[in-house]
Parts: structure tokens; C-alpha cells; sequence
């Protein structure tokens, strides 16, 4: 996992219920580097992404996806 503070800035969709136009919008936001390839791979399949974050070597990562589930990444 990657220290905190250490991120790239990639695509991300934010969804309409929070996106002013009320309607899915994408926008540049950082995302922990060590998950920056699962979370882009993800949106780009449809899976969308609502959060990430690696856990900093402190407790396992988790992606949240917009229907409410959850990944975990242990290791």
C-alpha cells in the first residue's frame, strides 16, 4: 500500500445525486496511486467507482462502487 498523501489524478465518474447538473458527470480527482489502476480499469468497464482508499498499511483497502457495494483489498 502507499503512504497517505501519495495519489494520481485520474477520470472518475461522480454520480447524479451529487453532480450539480443532476446527471452522471466525470471529473479529475486523486485516488491513492496503488489503487489508481484498479479503480480507472473498473470505471472503464461500467463498474463506477464512488471512493478508494488503500489503508495506508494501517487496515485492508476498500473501493466503494456507486450501487453501494464495497471491494476490499487485503495485501
Amino acid at each position: 500500500m502507499c503512504a497517505w498523501g501519495d495519489a494520481v489524478v485520474i477520470s472518475v465518474p461522480i454520480p447524479a445525486a451529487l453532480d450539480h447538473t443532476g446527471m452522471m458527470n466525470w471529473r479529475q480527482k486523486p485516488v491513492d496511486r496503488c489503487l489508481s489502476d484498479i479503480v480507472a480499469a473498473l470505471n472503464t468497464a461500467g463498474v463506477y467507482t464512488s471512493s478508494a482508499c488503500c489503508g495506508h498499511g494501517l487496515e485492508p483497502g476498500r473501493i466503494a462502487l456507486h450501487d453501494g457495494r464495497e471491494l476490499v483489498v487485503d495485501g
